[in-house]
C-alpha cells in the first residue's frame, strides 16, 4: 500500500490545510484514469479483432457453400422408397447439407408445365391426352435442370426416378455424356404393415403443406391444423385398397431398378421404421463414406 508523504515539518505552515495531499490524490486519479483509457483502448481494438476474425470466418464459410465442388467433393445420389417411407423428410435435409438439387420428379414435371418450356409443352400433349410421359422427356427434364439450376451445381439428389431398368440406362447414358455418374443409391426399407399404418392416419394442411398423423402426431384439436385453425384433410388416395395397389406396382417396378444399382455397387438400404432423427443419422453416415 502506498503510503501518503507527511506534510508536518519546516514549510508546512506556509501551505494550506491538507494542501499536499489533496495535490497528490489528484495526480494518483489523473494516473488511474489515464490507465483505465488505456485498458479501454486495448479492450475495444480486442473486440474489433474477434469481430474481424468472426466476419472473416462467417465469409469464408458462405464461400465455401455457394463455390462449386470438385467432382469427388459433389454428392450426385437417387434416393428410393415406398409412399410414406421417409423421402420428403429425409431429402430436404440432405438438400440443405451438402448443398445439392432436390430434384422430384413430379414437381419437376409440372414446374416444366408451368413454365411452358419446349419440354413442359411436350409433357402437356402427352399428359392432356392420357399417355405417359417418355423416357426421353423425363431425362431430358432432368439434364436441363443439371445444366441451368443453380441449385445443381454441387450435385443432385434424384427422387421418382427412375422407376425402370430403361430409365436407369438412360439416366446413365445422360450423365455419361456430362462426364458424371450417380454416386449413392439409398434405399428406405420398410414394411408394407407399418406403411399402410402411418399414411391412412396421415392428415393434411393443404395451404402449408403441414402434416399430422392420427396417431403418432394428432392435432392439438381434432381435424384442425394447430397454426392456423383452418381443417386438416386426408388424401383421397391415403386410403387401404389404393395403398396396397400403390406399394405393388412399387415393388415390383422397383425390385429391377435396386439389382440394377446392386451390381455397380452403389446401393445401400436404410431401416425407414426407425424415427426420423435416426434415420437422418444413418443416412449422413452413408453419404459421409
Amino acid at each position: 500500500m502506498a503510503i501518503l508523504p507527511s506534510f508536518t515539518g519546516s514549510g508546512a505552515s506556509d501551505k494550506k490545510p491538507h494542501e499536499g495531499e489533496i495535490a497528490y490524490l489528484k495526480n494518483l486519479v489523473s494516473q488511474l484514469n489515464s490507465k483505465i483509457e488505456n485498458l479501454e483502448t486495448k479492450a475495444k481494438t480486442a473486440a474489433s479483432q474477434a469481430a474481424e476474425k468472426v466476419k472473416g470466418a462467417a465469409t469464408a464459410a458462405a464461400a465455401s457453400a455457394t463455390s462449386v465442388m470438385t467432382p469427388a467433393q459433389q454428392l450426385r445420389m437417387i434416393l428410393v422408397g415406398p409412399p410414406g417411407a421417409g423421402k420428403g423428410t429425409q431429402a430436404p435435409q440432405i438438400r440443405d447439407k451438402f448443398f445439392v438439387c432436390h430434384l422430384a420428379t413430379g414437381d419437376m414435371l409440372r414446374d416444366e408445365v408451368a413454365k411452358q418450356t419446349q419440354l413442359g409443352k411436350e409433357a402437356k400433349k402427352i399428359m392432356d391426352s392420357g399417355g405417359l410421359v417418355s423416357d426421353d422427356i423425363m431425362v431430358g427434364m432432368i439434364k436441363n435442370q443439371l445444366s441451368t439450376n443453380k441449385e445443381c451445381k454441387n450435385g443432385f439428389i434424384l427422387d421418382g426416378f427412375p422407376r425402370t431398368v430403361p430409365q436407369a440406362e438412360k439416366l446413365d447414358q445422360m450423365l455419361t455424356e456430362r462426364k458424371e455418374k450417380v454416386d449413392n443409391v439409398v434405399e428406405l426399407k420398410i414394411d408394407d404393415s407399418l406403411l399402410i399404418s402411418r399414411i391412412t392416419g396421415r392428415l393434411i394442411h393443404l395451404p402449408s403443406g403441414r402434416t399430422y398423423h392420427r396417431e403418432f402426431n394428432p392435432p392439438k384439436k381434432p381435424m384442425t391444423d394447430d397454426v392456423s385453425g383452418e381443417p386438416l384433410t386426408q388424401r383421397s388416395d391415403d386410403n387401404v385398397e389404393t395403398l396396397r395397389k400403390r406399394l405393388a406396382s412399387y415393388h415390383n417396378t422397383t425390385g429391377p431398378v435396386l439389382d440394377y444399382y446392386k451390381k455397380q455397387g452403389i446401393w445401400q438400404q436404410i431401416d425407414a421404421a426407425q424415427s426420423p432423427k435416426v434415420v437422418w443419422d444413418s443416412l449422413q453416415k452413408v453419404l459421409a463414406k
